[in-house]
């Protein structure tokens, strides 16, 4: 049996546009309807979203019936033994939060490589293995492994460049909501500072050659990053997307 190729990070090198959601409501359910729905990409949110290691498994085996679907699995922390988990179990694609240099980068990249180059424990006979199928796994499995870090801090802007030199690290998504936070405006991301340090990194990753990637239920700053060079975009967040529709279908007919 052949590894299954990464088609996530196989668009990612081949510059294509891919259009995501964000999946914060536990359950392969929902997963599966947003799969259904048409989107390149599905994020499972292990950080704020209602997921445990173990209720994460299920949606990876849904989207795994979806050829045109990638899923893409958020940590809720750089941590060596979640993200083995995650792995194990056959995510292909994770996002690590909070990633403020260069230095925590190559820890991430550590964390999804057996030794000799990196600290991931070694094991071939789970899902990703296909439980012991897939000949030679351990030297196969980077390949089709998938690291994408989070910038959301000052901090991390300023190590911008340095962060994204290390090798192993495949993509950069900026969290505009904690990056507003830390410049200090917590819920607004509409101030001219935010949009302008989020446009900038980035056009600063379009000029390294380095895929972006954003999520934001401000459609003015969701345009603008579209129009500055992200390449895998997340277009709406489940909750709220289910908030809009159902106060709006109710405002319809409330005062009829």
């Amino acid at each position: 049996m052949e590894l299954p190729v990464n088609r996530f990070k196989q668009a990612l090198k081949e510059g294509r546009q891919q259009w995501g959601v964000w999946q914060t409501f536990g359950g392969p359910d929902m997963t599966e309807l947003l799969a259904a729905a048409g989107y390149d990409w599905v994020l499972i949110d292990g950080e704020h979203g209602a997921f445990d290691v173990p209720e994460v498994r299920p949606c990876l085996q849904v989207v795994a019936g979806y050829p045109a679907c990638s899923a893409v699995v958020r940590v809720c922390e750089l941590n060596t033994a979640l993200i083995k988990r995650h792995l194990d179990q056959g995510a292909q694609t994770l996002m690590v939060p909070m990633i403020n240099s260069a230095e925590e980068a190559r820890a991430a990249v550590s964390a999804m490589r057996f030794a000799p180059e990196g600290v991931r424990g070694y094991n071939s006979a789970t899902r990703a293995g296909r439980y012991g199928a897939i000949a030679e796994y351990g030297a196969k499995a980077k390949d089709e492994l998938c690291l994408i870090v989070q910038i959301e801090t000052r901090a991390a802007l300023e190590a911008l460049e340095e962060i994204t030199t290390v090798e192993g690290v495949d993509a950069v998504f900026i969290g505009p909501a904690d990056l507003a936070a830390d410049l200090g405006y917590p819920g607004n991301l509409a101030a001219p500072e935010v949009q302008a340090a989020v446009e900038g990194a980035i056009a600063r990753l379009k000029a390294l050659g380095v895929p972006s990637g954003i999520v934001t239920v401000d459609e003015t700053l969701l345009e603008r990053s579209i129009a500055t060079g992200t390449r895998f975009t997340a277009l709406g967040i489940d909750a709220v997307m289910m908030m809009q529709a159902s106060q709006g279908l109710l405002s319809r007919f409330r005062d009829v």
